[in-house]
C-alpha cells in the first residue's frame, strides 16, 4: 500500500532502525522492489533520482510517481516515494507538483549560510502542501575520489543542531564516512560522529553512499540513529548484471521479440537480491 515516506521515517525511528531507499529508474526495478518488500513484509522506499528525468529520460516526474502508487497498492505492506538530490528551489516544486509526497534539497556544496537559506525557503514551501523534507549538512561526496575518508567534509554535531533548528527539515543526510558510488577501499564509519549527532537532534538522520558499507557497521549505524538507507549503485549493477547474463543466454535465440521477456528475467535476479537486503538490514 502507498504510504506517506514521513511515515516511514516515524516508524523507523520507533523501532530505532531504517527504511531502505532503492535507487529505481524504471518500473523493472520499481516492481521489483514493491514485490521484495511484499515476500518480506518490510517497508520500502522508492527512489527517483531527478537526473534519471532530465538527462537520462528513463522516466517522468508525474509519471514516475503515478506508476510507484499504482505498485505499491498492489500489496500490503507500506511503500514510500521520495526524490533524491536536488538543487534548487525551482526544480523541487516541480518534483512535489508532479506528485511526491518526500524530496530532498541538497544545498550542501554551498556555505551553510546558503544551504540553511535554500532549506529554508523549500522546507516553508513543502510543508504548506504536506510534503517531506530531507536536507544535507557536511557533504556527502564520492567514493571515487576517496571522499569518504576527507573529515572536513564530515558533518558536525552543532553545525546539524543549528541548521536543523533552522530549517525543521523533517530528515538531515550526514556524512560520517559514506560517500556516492563505488568504494576504492572499504569505508569504515564514523560511529562516534553519528551518536553525537543523535544525541544534539531528534531529527531522523539519512546514511546516502550505501552500496560498500559492510553489514556490520550498518546495523550499528541503524541503532544509533540513522532512520533511512540510500541504495542504488549496487542495485544498477545487479540490473547491469542480469541484462548481460540475458543477452548471453538468448545469443542463439533467434525470436525476433525475445526482448519481450527481458523484464521478467531481470526482475527475477533482482528480487532475491533485494529481499536479502531487506531481512539482513530491517529490523521491522
Amino acid at each position: 500500500m502507498y504510504e506517506k515516506t514521513k511515515n516511514l521515517l516515524k516508524l523507523a525511528k520507533e523501532r530505532n532502525t531504517a527504511v531502505i531507499a532503492f535507487i529505481c529508474m524504471d518500473y523493472i526495478m520499481a516492481r521489483s522492489v514493491v514485490y521484495a518488500a511484499e515476500k518480506t513484509n518490510t517497508p520500502a522506499i522508492i527512489m527517483l533520482y531527478p537526473e534519471h528525468v532530465s538527462i537520462q529520460h528513463t522516466a517522468g516526474l508525474s509519471n514516475f510517481a503515478t506508476m510507484v502508487k499504482e505498485l505499491a497498492n498492489e500489496v500490503i505492506v507500506p511503500i514510500g516515494l521520495h526524490a533524491d538530490h536536488d538543487y534548487s528551489y525551482e526544480a523541487v516544486v516541480k518534483t512535489m507538483d508532479a506528485g511526491f509526497d518526500s524530496i530532498m534539497i541538497d544545498g550542501s556544496m554551498y556555505s551553510l549560510e546558503k544551504n540553511i537559506s535554500i532549506t529554508k525557503e523549500v522546507v516553508s514551501k513543502a510543508h504548506s502542501m504536506d510534503i517531506c523534507v530531507e536536507g544535507e549538512v557536511g557533504h556527502v561526496g564520492l567514493a571515487g575520489e576517496s571522499d569518504n575518508s576527507k573529515e572536513d567534509l564530515y558533518t558536525r554535531p552543532e553545525v546539524a543542531k543549528q541548521f536543523c533548528e533552522a530549517t525543521k527539515v523533517d530528515a538531515l543526510a550526514v556524512s560520517i564516512g559514506n560517500a556516492h558510488g563505488e568504494y576504492k577501499s572499504i569505508p569504515k564509519l564514523d560511529i562516534k560522529r553519528l551518536e553525537e549527532i543523535h544525541e544534539a537532534i531528534d531529527t531522523p538522520l539519512v546514511l546516502h553512499g550505501g552500496s560498500g558499507i559492510p553489514d556490520d557497521q550498518l546495523l550499528i549505524a541503524f541503532s544509533r540513529g540513522i532512520n533511512k538507507f540510500n541504495l542504488g549503485t549496487e542495485f544498477l549493477r545487479r540490473y547491469y548484471s542480469a541484462v548481460e547474463e540475458y543477452i548471453d543466454i538468448n545469443k542463439h535465440n533467434l525470436d525476433p521479440v525475445k526482448i519481450i521477456d527481458l523484464p521478467q528475467y531481470i526482475q527475477s535476479k533482482l528480487q532475491p537480491y533485494l529481499e536479502e537486503r531487506l531481512r539482513t538490514l530491517c529490523r521491522f
